[in-house]
Parts: structure tokens; C-alpha cells; sequence
């Protein structure tokens, strides 16, 4: 007897982007460790990868993530 029973079928209207196969498809096909999602419309999964490029920018410039500079004279 299974412990886990495997996730093959997504609820209606949820769609995904996945990353192996760089398409979109509606409930989970693919794995969840090769996909995006879920998303709540077509459209949003397919701009999957533009989201994602947009906000590691954000995190990337976002200065509350980035520690202060060292002071090369005083390092340890």
C-alpha cells in the first residue's frame, strides 16, 4: 500500500508552465520539480518566465537583501 498517493490530475483552471518542455498545459503533466504554477489563467502561465525574470531583478536590486559592504581594512 502506497503511502502517497501520486498527484496526476489537476483541478480544472489551474495551469502551469513547464520548464523541461517549455510549454504550458493545463493541471499538472509534468512533475512539480519541472514546472511553474499554478497559475489561474492561460495567460499567466504562459508569461511564466517573463514573472520569474522581473522579480529576481527585483530581488537582485532590492537593497534590504544585500549586506553592507566590508570594510576591507578591518576584516577579521
Amino acid at each position: 500500500m502506497a503511502l502517497f498517493k501520486k498527484r496526476t490530475v489537476g483541478k480544472p483552471g489551474e495551469w502551469y508552465y513547464c520548464l523541461e518542455h517549455k510549454k504550458v498545459e493545463e493541471g499538472p503533466e509534468c512533475p512539480a520539480k519541472d514546472r511553474f504554477g499554478p497559475y489561474s489563467s492561460r495567460e499567466d502561465a504562459e508569461h511564466a518566465m517573463a514573472t520569474a525574470r522581473e522579480r529576481n531583478l527585483e530581488w537582485e536590486t532590492d537593497p534590504r537583501w544585500h549586506d553592507a559592504p566590508r570594510d576591507e581594512d578591518t576584516a577579521d
